[in-house]
């Protein structure tokens, strides 16, 4: 087995170099042409293919982590795609359970036209503020204007409702809270996520890496995607087929919403 030096044990990075240096080299081949597209769409004074497409991925205090690391493990190794966490204030910001925070690069000043805005749902508490933050409206609704796609994970679709983005759409969200779409003006609709336009909504958590793998395919080719889906080896097999209400009883279902509810702080 190779090294990357001698006398050492070979690298993570060592290991994985050899078996995919040319698949990689033939998705960035693939994917250029896409990519560009879409950063020329984000018209932020940059030519096609000066500038990579930024990825703006909202954090405010409880949002939920895998709705926002499962479509950035995803993205954030697309060639030519930045994926930036954005909030407030820079800094570490808190997830839902308190036990956690991811660190916010740049401001919502500071982020102005996104090719790609995403939002992750969280817990009732930082869902509901959200919710009624105006100012937050404000700044979705400017960077929507502009986006190539606007996106939402879990819960976070009640967030663009509030912004009014959903209107007379199609659109999903956390299974506990579908009945609340239609207060956005917005018809609940089957799937792991719904595209509608340039808008699209993924269902609850784990359905986020479901979005960032089709998103991959959007921004840079279904070649890309597909190898995105091998990459991070999306392959799932549960142990239980009860990841849906619908597969679930109604005793793992109050159970499922208790142990989120027990967890949130």
């Amino acid at each position: 087995m190779s090294t990357d030096g001698v006398g050492r044990e070979p690298s993570r990075r060592g290991l994985l170099q050899g078996a995919a240096a040319g698949a990689v080299g033939a998705g960035i081949v693939a994917a250029g042409g896409a990519a560009g597209t879409a950063s020329a769409a984000s018209g932020d004074g940059a030519a096609a293919g000066d500038r990579r497409v930024e990825v703006a991925i909202l954090l405010y205090d409880g949002f939920t982590a895998l709705d926002a690391v499962g479509p950035y493990e995803v993205l954030c190794r697309v060639p030519d795609v930045r994926v930036t966490m954005v909030a407030r204030e820079r800094g570490p910001v808190r997830t839902d359970t308190g036990e956690l925070s991811l660190v916010a690069e740049r401001t919502l000043r500071q982020t102005r036209r996104p090719d790609v805005l995403l939002i992750p749902g969280g817990g009732d508490r930082g869902v509901l503020a959200m919710m009624d933050d105006t100012a937050v409206h404000e700044w979705i609704r400017r960077v929507h204007r502009d986006s190539a796609w606007t996106t939402s994970v879990c819960t976070g679709s009640l967030i663009l409702g509030a912004a009014g983005l959903l209107r007379g759409l199609p659109a999903t969200t956390y299974w506990a809270s579908r009945s609340f779409l239609k207060d956005a003006g917005a018809t609940y609709t089957p799937g792991r996520f719904v595209e509608a336009g340039k808008i699209i909504t993924a269902a609850g958590v784990s359905a986020g890496i479901d979005m960032g793998i089709h998103l991959a395919a959007r921004l840079a080719g279904e070649p890309v995607g597909k190898a995105m889906q091998l990459a991070v080896e999306y392959d799932p097999e549960p142990p239980y087929d009860t990841g849906s209400p619908e597969k679930a009883d109604a005793a793992t279902r109050e159970l499922a919403l208790k142990l989120l509810a027990d967890a949130a702080v």
